[in-house]
Order: structure tokens, then C-alpha cells, then sequence
């Protein structure tokens, strides 16, 4: 699959397929070794996405950053466009996009059929051809065994390497991945979604 700008990609979604909530509007260095320190800013949480009668319902749960708002993704009837839902084994279900946040971020779900964490998470970031410098560790997240994955991508809306991590973890009947991206990746607002969503995983 070619190398994606995510913000584009989004657009592009957001013309091909239909949401829960209507139409969505919407040489290079190795990654640094995954860190353990915490964002400097704390995400202010607000709901929890995955559980039956929230915008998506998933095979896990985990607290949504006030600002952020999820919209499932359904597949495109066109079958010339299903390649803007998937990636490697993996195909995006739901996205929670930082709409009402001075930041671009987004936060997508997707789902890979049983297996492996690290082999699945594995194939999904080196699917994308803008990626470098993969780190792959085992962690937990909200008590769950997950495998966490931080490398780079280039942008090619701006021209450059950007940080971006995701995760992946194997519940009943699927393996799921949760990607952080966008623009603003890196930004500790950004980045503190995403961990307030990782302490908060869990199954349902």
C-alpha cells in the first residue's frame, strides 16, 4: 500500500464511506526507543468508547480525551476504494478524530483476524511504506498483555518524519490495533489521549 499522509486519507474517507453519525467530514533516522516517561499534559477524560450502545461498538473499551469524537467506519460499496480501510491484515473500524482540540490527532481502531499481537502489529505498520524504524516491545495496557509499537512515517503534506506509535492487543475473536497519528503525533496533548486510552483498555 502506497505511503499515506493520515489527513488525507481521512479526507478520503470521509467521501467514500458512511458513519454511525452521517457522513464524516472529514536518510531517515530510526524511531526513538519508546519512552516511559509520561506526556506533560493530562487528558481530560470524557466517556468510554467500545461498549454496546457507544458510537462503535468493539471487542474493547477504553476512556475517550474531552474534545476527541469516535465515528465508526463502515467497509465502502465501491470496491475500487477498500484499500482506504485497510492495511496489512488490519481493517479500520472506528475513528476518534481530536475535532474540538487546538491539535490534529486522530486515534483509529482496527481489526485483524486471530493471531499473533507482535506478528499482526508487525505486518500492519510495515504495510504502510512511509514507516521506518520500527520498535516493537511488550507491555500491558490497562492490565491487558499488549505489544506496543513506535516508529516513524513521512509526511508527505509536509515533508518530514513524524513520531507515531500503536498497539495491538488479541482478545476473543480478533487481534485489535490501536493507531495515534496525524499531524500533530507528537504533541503532548496528543499523545496524552492516546495513553489515557491505553491505561483505560480493556475487554468487553
Amino acid at each position: 500500500m502506497p505511503a499515506r499522509a493520515p489527513f488525507l486519507r481521512t479526507a478520503l474517507l470521509a467521501a467514500a464511506l458512511l458513519t454511525a453519525c452521517g457522513t464524516t467530514p472529514e536518510p531517515a533516522e530510526p524511531a526513538a526507543a519508546p519512552s516511559s516517561e509520561a506526556p506533560a499534559v493530562s487528558a481530560v477524560p470524557a466517556g468510554t468508547l467500545g461498549r454496546p450502545g457507544s458510537a462503535c461498538a468493539l471487542p474493547i473499551s477504553f476512556t475517550l480525551t474531552e474534545g476527541w469524537k469516535p465515528k465508526k467506519v463502515t467497509p465502502p460499496a465501491d470496491p475500487d476504494f477498500a484499500e482506504l480501510v485497510e492495511q496489512g491484515p488490519a481493517t479500520v473500524v472506528c475513528e476518534v478524530v481530536s475535532e474540538d482540540t487546538p491539535d490534529i490527532g486522530f486515534l483509529r481502531v482496527w481489526t485483524a483476524p486471530k493471531g499473533k499481537a507482535r506478528a499482526t502489529l508487525e505486518a500492519f505498520v510495515k504495510a504502510d511504506d512511509g514507516t521506518k524504524g520500527l520498535v516493537l516491545k511488550d507491555t500491558t495496557a490497562g492490565g491487558l498483555p499488549v505489544v506496543e509499537a513506535h516508529y516513524t512515517s513521512h509526511s508527505e503534506l509536509l515533508d518530514e518524519e513524524r513520531a507515531e506509535r500503536s498497539l495491538a492487543v488479541v482478545t476473543a475473536k480478533a487481534v485489535i490495533v490501536l493507531e495515534l497519528g496525524g499531524l500533530d503525533a507528537e504533541e503532548d496533548a496528543v499523545v496524552a489521549a492516546y495513553e489515557l486510552a491505553k491505561s483505560s483498555l480493556a475487554l468487553t
